[in-house]
């Protein structure tokens, strides 16, 4: 396939809409120190914690949430919403100032915010601009792709500000769309761009009710494109939906996939039990 972009091709670039900042945290724990403290004093530490994560994981304007990680790429995971980069950077200075977060040691990071894409709506609005003679970036052009940014935003108000999902399990990975010589993502007209997102959402919507799934955007933010958490109380739906949606054309031809992190869920009342070296139950259902 020609991946140029030819002279009256409509324009390139499809319009999205932002919602929370999201700030992922891997930490290793220094158990080796931790251990030496005297149990008192670790009973002290593990409860100024769970009251900074018990107020931090209530809805408010933002959430964050503690994940215990298996494997050997940390020992925390730390997921946190807010509606700036102003106040992720102030969760992250408040968790260094814990008395626990002496114990603390960065692994890694990944900085993104809540992208909902808007392919169908762009290339609809586009194509009808075009037929109206209506240059990109004209005032007229402005007002109108602004119009639609604020209907999507209010009709996507929830999903763009999402809460924490009440899941047992979480799968995070980052991933970049190909750039190469051969294969360019990005060198391809929007209306074959859209068509291979709308059929890798259709599979992906295959699994609602056992995988909650979010997306944010790192692009100018982070090394990599995109952030993708998927939520579920059965981790091997993880590698089933991982699997079957890397068929489609997008992932088979343009996926670039990062590392996979993955967590337990630990809400802040059973973080104590956790700095224990306990993994708390799966709390049963109600």
């Amino acid at each position: 396939m020609d991946t140029k972009q030819h002279p009256g091709a409509l324009y390139p670039v499809p319009l999205s809409v932002e919602g929370y900042f999201v700030l992922h945290q891997m930490l290793r724990l220094r158990w080796a120190e931790w251990r030496k403290l005297e149990q008192k004093t670790r009973k002290q530490i593990a409860e100024e914690a769970r009251a900074y994560f018990a107020e931090a994981e209530t809805p408010s304007h933002g959430q964050s949430a503690v994940f215990s990680m298996v494997g050997q790429k940390g020992d925390l995971m730390l997921i946190h919403f807010r509606e700036s980069v102003d106040q992720l950077k102030q969760a992250e200075l408040q968790i260094n100032s814990l008395k626990l977060g002496e114990y603390l040691e960065p692994a890694t990071s990944f900085l993104s915010v809540v992208e909902l894409g808007l392919y169908e709506s762009s290339v609809k609005l586009f194509r009808s601009l075009a037929e109206k003679g209506i240059e990109p970036h004209s005032e007229e052009w402005k007002h109108e792709t602004e119009e639609l940014l604020k209907r999507q935003r209010e009709a996507m108000r929830s999903r763009l500000l999402p809460q924490m999902p009440d899941a047992r399990y979480v799968c995070f990975y980052p991933m970049d769309r190909r750039r190469g010589e051969d294969k360019n993502w990005y060198m391809l007209p929007i209306e074959e761009r859209q068509r291979q997102m709308d059929e890798h959402g259709k599979n992906g919507r295959r699994f609602a009710g056992v995988v909650k799934q979010i997306i944010t955007a790192a692009v100018g933010l982070d090394d990599c494109e995109w952030g993708v958490d998927l939520f579920s109380d059965d981790a091997s739906a993880f590698k089933k939906i991982v699997y079957e949606m890397r068929f489609d054309e997008v992932s088979a031809v343009y996926g670039l996939f990062g590392k996979f992190y993955v967590g337990v869920r630990v809400t802040a009342d059973k973080l104590p039990e956790l700095l224990e070296g306990k993994l708390p139950a799966k709390p049963s259902a109600s």
